[in-house]
């Protein structure tokens, strides 16, 4: 979403915080009042204003993702007869699935075709614009017609509800992946209070301030390693660069998560948490159960569980793993790295479940989380880069082949330089809420934890919010990652 000079109004822009939000709440609060159906209204209406800044030439690709899913949920409802609803499935899956391939790999494939060089085979390669979160909101449609096809959810006759399912502006460009029937009956029924909202504001802020203060001064880092020639990086710098991306992209979609969950929670929604600290874990397996827990579930209830789940024979099990995290790697984009990392990771889940995982589960837990840690950023390095020959020349500087030697100065400045970031994502990346609650209820009888227990949370996020406000004012540096998908 742009805003007057051109860039996205995202929910970590000015624009956003101080016009967007506050008009909305003033209509949705004041017009709204007493009235479901003029809430659902006015939130469907900036729902879409907020994704027509992006570009008014993405509208009709979202407008038929709307239709044909609200049909399509009409369709396969089981007043319909078995054939019907058969067909509509096919139908439904084959549309939402065709949206996604011409927007977003028909460049891809065509140049694989002409890559091979088939005589007389020349497929002209198309200049398509990438719609903003066609990825999120095509899975938020399909979820809704298998929702109504396996009988988790009712045929929705009102096309409105629908609309507003999928287009509502905290979850729309960049997820979590709502599934219908968790919030059909909100969106009919839904009471906003004063505890939810400020428990939401809240949210927003600790979000924002995990997007604007760590996400995009850590995303320096990588973006210095990542754009160098990697054959000239010293080994300090290649690792120094991992880890931040490792760090800049669980701030950056945690931070936007924690701030859609947030707005969602001031306007009565219930959206389900898409992170729960995903480098605390201990194994790969674990990873996934707490990274983008919405993409994780979802793919496991609609494909994995589909084709027979771990319930068939052990090829079909590796089969199913493998056309899982091939999916997923190829759901993140049309390119050869994004492959490469969901074969990465079905590898190693694989692994994990019939080779290697036992022995892993016998070691003690510091040797587990450090062997976690170090495939999660051998990960995110697949992930981050360009080019297999990129990957390859990384690979080489992070285990000492490099030109560059083992350290240098450009590792030292950026070490320095960032060190507080740095130093705050690592204690930012753990879960300590819960030992410093019990730690200030055993003392609540003291002024000072009584006061923290109340007002420590409330009192940090309005201090990260202003300082987050004052570093958006002073810089121009705000990418989000996942709008690219």
């Amino acid at each position: 979403m742009d805003d007057k000079r051109g860039r996205r109004v995202v929910f970590s822009s000015l624009s956003f915080i101080f016009l967007f939000l506050p008009a909305l709440l003033a209509a949705y609060f004041l017009l709204g009042a007493g009235s479901i159906k003029i809430k659902n209204l006015i939130l469907l209406v900036f729902s879409i204003g907020f994704y027509a800044c992006g570009g008014l030439r993405f509208l009709p690709a979202l407008a038929a993702s709307v239709v044909f899913n609200y049909l399509f949920g009409l369709l396969v409802s089981n007043k319909n007869p078995g054939k019907t609803r058969k067909t509509a499935i096919f139908c439904a899956t084959a549309f939402n699935l065709g949206l996604l391939v011409w927007f977003k790999y028909i460049g891809f494939f065509a140049e694989i075709v002409n890559s091979l060089n088939i005589k007389g085979l020349k497929i002209p390669v198309p200049t398509v614009v990438l719609p903003i979160g066609i990825s999120f909101y095509t899975f938020q449609g399909m979820s809704y017609v298998f929702d109504v096809y396996y009988g988790n959810a009712k045929a929705e006759r009102n096309i409105f509800k629908v609309a507003l399912y999928i287009l509502l502006f905290p979850q729309l460009v960049a997820g979590p992946i709502v599934r219908y029937h968790t919030i059909a009956e909100q969106i009919s029924c839904r009471k906003e209070t004063l505890e939810g909202f400020s428990q939401g504001f809240m949210r927003f802020l600790f979000g924002l301030a995990k997007k604007v203060l760590l996400a995009n001064q850590l995303g320096r880092i990588a973006d210095a390693a990542f754009s160098a020639p990697a054959a000239e990086l010293s080994a300090g710098m290649a690792w120094l660069g991992v880890i931040s991306y490792t760090f800049q992209l669980y701030f950056d979609f945690s931070g936007y998560s924690d701030m859609a969950i947030g707005m969602g929670r001031a306007f009565g929604f219930s959206f389900p948490e898409n992170f729960n600290y995903p480098y605390i874990s201990q194994s790969i397996t674990e990873f996934w159960r707490r990274w983008h827990m919405s993409l994780s579930t979802w793919f496991r209830d609609y494909l994995y569980i589909p084709l027979g789940g771990s319930r068939v024979v052990l090829w079909k099990q590796i089969r199913n793993l493998l056309v899982v995290w091939t999916l997923t790697g190829f759901w993140h984009g049309a390119a050869w790295n994004f492959l490469l990392w969901g074969l990465f990771y079905a590898v190693l889940l694989i692994g994990e479940r019939y080779i290697w995982g036992k022995a892993v589960a016998k070691l003690p837990g510091f040797f587990r989380h450090v062997y976690a840690l170090f495939f999660i950023c051998i990960g995110w390095l697949l992930f981050r880069s360009g080019s297999v020959q990129q990957i390859s020349a990384f690979l080489s500087a992070m285990f000492g082949s490099g030109k560059a030697g083992g350290w240098d100065g450009q590792a030292t400045y950026y070490l320095l330089e960032f060190r507080w970031e740095l130093l705050i994502a690592l204690l930012a990346s753990l879960p300590p809420k819960k030992a410093v609650h019990s730690f200030l209820e055993r003392r609540e009888e003291r002024l000072w934890a009584n006061f923290l227990l109340n007002w420590g949370a409330p009192a940090l996020s309005l201090i990260l919010g202003f300082f987050s406000v004052m570093r958006l004012i002073t810089s121009s540096f705000n990418p989000f990652i996942y709008f690219q998908f």
